[in-house]
């Protein structure tokens, strides 16, 4: 199996949206308020934010501090990293896409990252959390007691330490998950009954132009299965 330089990437948005709202486009700008990158050959990810510190970190990201987040992806990419998300194709690069203004460049990247995630969508026909995921592999997953959907709130009150350490639990989860399945050559998960679930990962993870060219699973099973496009619409042409 290919080994490969891993660069795992996650953004926190500012916005908060409804408990149990499916619809966060409808809230659009969303607004970065932190993200991690993290290079596989690193010891820590790199954390970014608005604002001089770490101690005292802006509301939300500018413009600005987007396109220095996109061009640090960009620089690692042309150096030989291949970017790594959870769901990145669906909702990081696409909020990056914005907030950096920078639509054509986010959707080069998307198409080239291996978004784990999408991988197992394109097989499944449908999603699998992070931290299921990471609890199927024996790994530790996220904070207990906190969730991705709690985060713009907690960061709107002022707690931005604890946002900034979930950010990079994110980072580090995604590359360990990587790794980890590309070790055992499969991908485990508990699915919400309990059940632990596996697919073999015999080929390694795919890219998302890559995931894209797999025949469409059987979904004839759901009430409401998810087209493709609901990750891939945001993309400018192919």
């Amino acid at each position: 199996m290919m080994t490969r330089k891993y660069l795992a990437f996650d953004i926190e948005i500012a916005t908060e949206i409804p408990e149990g709202e499916p619809n966060w486009a409808a809230y659009r700008p969303l607004g970065i308020s932190c993200a991690a990158t993290f290079a596989g050959d690193a010891s820590e990810p790199i954390l970014w934010h608005g604002g001089r510190n770490a101690d005292d970190p802006a509301d939300r990201m500018s413009r600005d501090d987007a396109k220095r987040l996109l061009g640090h992806i960009t620089a690692m990419a042309s150096a030989g990293y291949t970017i790594l998300t959870w769901n990145g194709l669906g909702f990081d690069f696409d909020v990056l896409a914005e907030e950096a203004g920078a639509v054509d460049e986010c959707s080069r990247h998307a198409l080239g990252h291996v978004d784990m995630m999408f991988h197992l969508f394109c097989t499944l026909g449908y999603g699998v959390a992070l931290d299921r995921a990471a609890r199927g592999m024996g790994l530790t997953g996220k904070p207990a007691g906190m969730t991705g959907a709690m985060v713009p709130g907690l960061w709107a009150r002022g707690e931005r330490r604890a946002v900034l350490d979930y950010v990079a639990q994110d980072a580090r989860v995604s590359l360990e998950l990587a790794r980890e399945c590309e070790r055992c050559g499969v991908v485990r998960w508990i699915a919400r009954s309990g059940k632990p679930m596996e697919v073999p990962l015999r080929s390694g993870w795919l890219t998302v132009r890559e995931a894209l060219e797999l025949p469409l699973p059987d979904t004839s099973w759901m009430s409401n299965p998810w087209p493709r496009t609901k990750f891939t619409g945001w993309l400018s042409a192919r």
